[in-house]
């Protein structure tokens, strides 16, 4: 791989992570609703999924990709209405007064906003067609080395890591200025209504 491919893959990553969607919706969503720390476990769960699809996409595993056709439906139905139920539990929750603490957060455990994550990436198919039929357009998959598969791991983990933090950070930043019951409780309705719609963009996208 050469430093035009690692840039032109860098910034290709970038894009894709920046642009909204369901992955920035529901970090969002979950900062929002829980803080940073909890965000970034969906993070960390959204670059695991995309990390599959590029190992998948590296390894020329498309033919198999497209054998798995049925089971990418049934994973990106599961992950949308498990979005759709994690949003309506967020918009009924009751907030406490104690809760307006900026250090007491309820929220997920961190195994399942890591499976949230990964459920909206292996669900996406955004992300599916960006590594199984954009990334080869321009990348040549068949001739990587191992260190050259490692970078492209690297990079894919750093830039959307970072964007994703970055949202997950922001958002919580704008978290901290509500600090009244009734500001939490929009908050909630808020972060929650988020979260519906990131899944019911997966259910409502057909194609990749």
């Amino acid at each position: 791989m050469t430093l035009l491919h690692a840039i032109s893959l860098a910034g290709a990553m970038f894009v894709l992570a920046v642009t909204p969607g369901p992955g920035v919706f529901t970090t969002v969503a979950r900062s929002l609703a829980s803080g940073f720390s909890q965000s970034a476990a969906v993070a960390a769960g959204i670059v695991c999924g995309d990390l599959f699809f590029l190992l998948l996409a590296v390894y020329g595993l498309s033919a198999v990709a497209e054998l798995m056709g049925d089971l990418f439906v049934a994973i990106k139905f599961l992950g949308g209405i498990y979005l759709i139920f994690s949003g309506l539990r967020i918009w009924s929750s009751p907030v406490h007064q104690e809760r307006i603490c900026p250090t007491q957060k309820p929220g997920l455990s961190p195994a399942k906003n890591f499976t949230s994550g990964l459920a909206v990436t292996l669900g996406n198919p955004k992300v599916i067609l960006f590594y199984l039929g954009f990334l080869p357009s321009f990348l040549d998959l068949q001739r990587l080395s191992t260190i050259d598969v490692m970078l492209s791991a690297t990079i894919v983990c750093l830039v959307l890591g970072s964007v994703l933090l970055a949202y997950g950070y922001a958002a919580d930043r704008a978290r901290s200025l509500f600090t009244s019951s009734r500001s939490l409780k929009d908050l909630n309705r808020g972060s929650g209504a988020i979260m519906i719609t990131a899944g019911s963009i997966i259910l409502t996208r057909t194609q990749p």
